[in-house]
């Protein structure tokens, strides 16, 4: 049956000999580690092809921004239902089939969408998208609670969060360079050949649970037990996430943070071109400083956390977001033409928003549930988040095309209005998260 195919397999009697097991332990969790991390960061190739396209697109006279708005909303929307549903189901899967399925479905539908003018279409290929690509993050995470355990799980989800980095890196320089040298289509075509190639080695690369090759649980492999301990189904673990009072308020937390997150980057690279006159090449490259300053910043966060705060996560969630409020603030007041202080913002900013992304992306949440219900909590967390983000699109694509207006034949647009937007969620995300402050890890 088509199920048995994605369920994860059952557990096989453990390996008695313990060179063997730790043997086993270190050559696996090398090769899904890096293969979630790199599997994952292809993901968003397929995903923000439609940033960098806006431009060529809204000049052939394809689409408009509202209309943009609506197409990248189509896609948020059924990304956080998909989010929710898959992430339940992650807890019960096969994760390297899982993945390997959704980034096939999503490359296809790439592929399709730059062969498409009608509007409706884009709409239908684009919300598609958004549901196969919701089938990356939260498996990802269940992959990585099933192989790494407390006390070094934050460090190795910051390293496995540079994937959003290394996808938003792709895109914004190389996806970008294509649209630049053959238009708008190659800005989906390209990525989505890229993908099919990608998602193929995902089904062989990506493991399924240690215990369904002879081997003990991580908690045990390690001996590295959280404060408390929950026993139950996988069903009975999902609805103590559903229960967690935490897990709200940080779902609400990362609404504000995908707010700000998405109107980055679906909306920046226009931002850099109408209302400080960079050229798309240079536009794009500003944002590849964001998002390689986001890798940094990503990969340095769960470290900061685990070492220098004891696994705490509210005090460097403060730190992070206050120094992304500020980035944003200069971002925006500066002066057309002072480009070595947009790029010093473009550093702080990308550096901070790859930190948040790791917290309240999931971690914070993953902190506080029981692991075998870490789908569940990335599902929820995702609901949450990337309903704030399709909602910011939508509105993000009308408050700016509705302060268009035309001089001498072209089309002037102000960002103000959307900036605040922006900004206010940032704020709003520091103050939930505050939460965390009182919160403990478990099992």
């Amino acid at each position: 049956m088509l199920l048995d195919f994605f369920r994860t397999r059952p557990d096989r009697p453990v390996t008695s000999d313990d060179a063997t097991v730790a043997r086993t332990y270190a050559r696996m969790r090398w090769l899904t580690f890096i293969s979630i991390t790199l599997g994952y960061g292809f993901f968003y190739t397929a995903r923000l092809s439609l940033s960098v396209a806006k431009k060529p697109m809204i000049d052939a006279g394809v689409v408009n921004a509202e209309q943009l708005g609506t197409i990248g909303s189509a896609l948020l929307f059924a990304y956080a239902f998909g989010r929710f549903t898959n992430g339940f189901l992650s807890d019960r899967a096969h994760i390297g089939r899982f993945m390997g399925t959704g980034l096939l479905a999503s490359a296809i539908l790439n592929l399709v969408f730059g062969f498409t003018s009608v509007f409706w279409a884009f709409v239908l290929l684009w919300g598609f998208n958004g549901w196969f690509q919701s089938m990356g993050s939260a498996p990802s995470v269940v992959n990585l609670s099933h192989w790494f355990s407390n006390r070094e799980r934050g460090t190795r989800y910051g390293v496995w969060s540079t994937a959003h980095s290394i996808g938003e890196g792709l895109t914004f320089l190389v996806t970008a360079a294509l649209v630049h040298w053959f238009g708008w289509r190659a800005g989906f075509i390209g990525p989505g050949a890229l993908c099919v190639v990608v998602a193929l080695a995902l089904f062989f690369t990506i493991l399924d649970r240690p215990q369904t090759y002879g081997l003990p649980s991580i908690a045990d492999f390690r001996d590295d037990h959280g404060h408390a301990k929950h026993s139950g189904t996988t069903f009975d673990l999902q609805k103590l996430v559903l229960k967690n009072p935490y897990v709200w308020v940080l779902g609400l937390a990362g609404a504000s943070l995908y707010t700000a997150r998405y109107g980055v980057n679906n909306w920046m690279v226009l931002y850099l071109q109408e209302a400080k006159g960079y050229p798309l090449l240079e536009a794009g490259f500003n944002l590849t400083v964001f998002t390689v300053a986001g890798l940094i910043g990503t990969a340095a966060s769960g470290a900061i956390s685990d070492y220098l705060f004891k696994a705490r996560r509210g005090p460097v969630i403060v730190l992070y977001g206050v120094a992304l409020l500020l980035a944003l603030v200069v971002i925006h007041l500066l002066p057309q033409g002072a480009w070595m202080m947009l790029l010093g913002a473009m550093v702080v900013g990308g550096f901070a928003m790859g930190g948040l992304v790791v917290f309240l992306g999931g971690l914070a949440a993953v902190d506080i549930c029981p692991k075998r219900a870490t789908g569940a909590a990335m599902g929820l967390i995702g609901l949450f988040s990337y309903l704030g983000a399709a909602v910011q699109d939508q509105v993000s694509g009308s408050l700016i095309e509705s302060s268009r207006r035309v001089e001498n034949g072209v089309n002037v647009y102000n960002f103000d209005a959307v900036f605040g937007l922006w900004i206010g969620a940032v704020v709003m995300a520091i103050l939930l998260s505050l939460v965390l402050f009182k919160a403990r890890h478990v099992d």
